[in-house]
């Protein structure tokens, strides 16, 4: 036990580490004496993969030479540049290529799934999310309730049971066996941004449908992280967005999954743009309006390159390497972080996150007691990127693209000391 709490087991630990090489390929922030910082916020803003600079040049390479007659002419063509990403895209979150597009930005295309999917009636016009949903989802359900003239009070929360702070899934059964006829979308984040609890996708799907509802998901802090498998849960669409675990950089833009029983559907209402029309005859112009098929017609204007080439380059990473070992690495050094915590002798300080390593990615939420934002701070001072999350919860996640055992150990050890 000793021996486990120590630096030498930390380091024993990297070195037996199959991709700790993956570190060396990104830019680690420095203090002002050079020294790397302990960063453990990937789930808010992924570091830069050192390729991205040279993705991007190349990009701009090309239009220096090529103007316009890149999207022909550029080493990889513009016109239908989003095509790259869809392969590694749709491996990462477990769909079928036809299944996923990357465009606009996430609360955006959560609004235009939307647009084809919360299809309301007098008597089934309802939406669900989780009670600690992220606000843009919270907000993004309640302007779609009043587009369509119902209220933002329309909104049905799961919530966890009195002294606790996880969902249960019985919880949700009860309440779309109770009020499903009135129910018509469900629209849950798939990996809890506060908690960081990983939730039964496949089970939300189940229980969705069998009231004939809709089943969303917003997967902003679980792609790149978990194991998704979006296709085989039946889940209707989600979104995410890239710029987190994804590692694209900040704002930058999202992925979309339709599931590939909605791919021929063309009596679905949506907005609609040159860049969702058939590709064969979109530059004829003058055609009438003629929808793509699969997650692609979803999209509304040609793809932004620049952003798409950082996205490029860190999912070439991602395909060199594979969500396999990416989260069998994940589970050991989260696992090891949450041993640590609870080694520190503190009432102070307990891990609300689920200790099931199937429940949770490699996000670990600290709830501090008896503290404000003090702590939080002390420990940026300290070089340690961590979030804070009112009123009272310190996220972390040590990824495993670029996180090391022995940045875990030196984070619990000035914890430890701060505490």
């Amino acid at each position: 036990m000793q021996y486990i709490n120590s630096l030498e087991y930390a380091k024993e630990q990297d070195n037996l580490d199959k991709i700790s090489y993956l570190r060396d390929h990104f830019h680690i922030p420095k203090d002002k004496n050079g020294k790397d910082w302990l960063y453990f916020t990937g789930n808010s803003l992924g570091l830069q993969p050192k390729s991205t600079q040279k993705y991007i040049q190349q990009e701009l390479d090309d239009w220096a030479n090529y103007g316009v007659e890149g999207h022909f002419e550029a080493k990889n063509p513009w016109l239908n540049y989003h095509e790259f990403l869809t392969e590694n895209m749709a491996k990462i979150v477990g769909a079928k290529p036809t299944e996923v597009v990357v465009m606009n930005t996430l609360t955006t295309n959560l609004h235009l799934l939307m647009v084809s999917f919360y299809r309301p009636t007098k008597t089934k016009y309802k939406i669900v999310i989780e009670s600690d949903a992220f606000p843009s989802d919270r907000y993004a359900v309640q302007s779609q309730l009043k587009f369509h003239g119902f209220s933002e009070n329309d909104v049905i929360e799961w919530k966890p049971r009195k002294g606790e702070v996880l969902l249960k899934i019985e919880d949700l059964e009860k309440i779309v066996s109770e009020h499903g006829d009135e129910i018509a979308l469900l629209l849950i984040g798939g990996v809890n941004y506060f908690t960081g609890q990983f939730l039964d996708l496949k089970r939300i799907a189940e229980i969705g449908h069998s009231k004939k509802c809709v089943v969303g998901i917003d997967l902003a802090h679980g792609a790149g992280n978990i194991e998704p498998n979006l296709h085989d849960s039946g889940i209707d669409f989600a979104a995410w967005c890239t710029y987190k675990y994804l590692n694209s950089g900040p704002g930058s833009l999202s992925g979309l999954f339709v599931h590939e029983k909605h791919a021929k559907n063309n009596d679905l209402p949506r907005f609609a743009g040159w860049w969702n029309h058939n590709k064969e005859t979109r530059f004829n112009m003058r055609q009438p309006f003629d929808v793509m098929e699969g997650a692609e017609g979803w999209q509304l204007s040609n793809p932004p390159i620049l952003s798409m080439a950082a996205i490029k380059a860190s999912l070439d990473m991602f395909e060199t390497v594979g969500m396999k070992a990416l989260t069998r690495k994940s589970q050991k050094l989260t696992g090891y972080f949450e041993f640590l915590i609870n080694q520190i002798d503190s009432e102070d300080i307990k891990i609300i996150t689920p200790k099931n390593a199937k429940e949770r990615g490699c996000q670990l939420s600290i709830q501090v007691k008896n503290t404000d934002k003090s702590l939080h701070k002390k420990l940026t001072e300290n070089n340690i990127i961590t979030d804070w999350r009112e009123p009272n919860v310190i996220r972390c996640a040590p990824v495993p693209l670029y996180n090391s055992f022995e940045d875990v150990f030196q984070m619990v050890l000035i914890l430890k000391k701060l505490l």
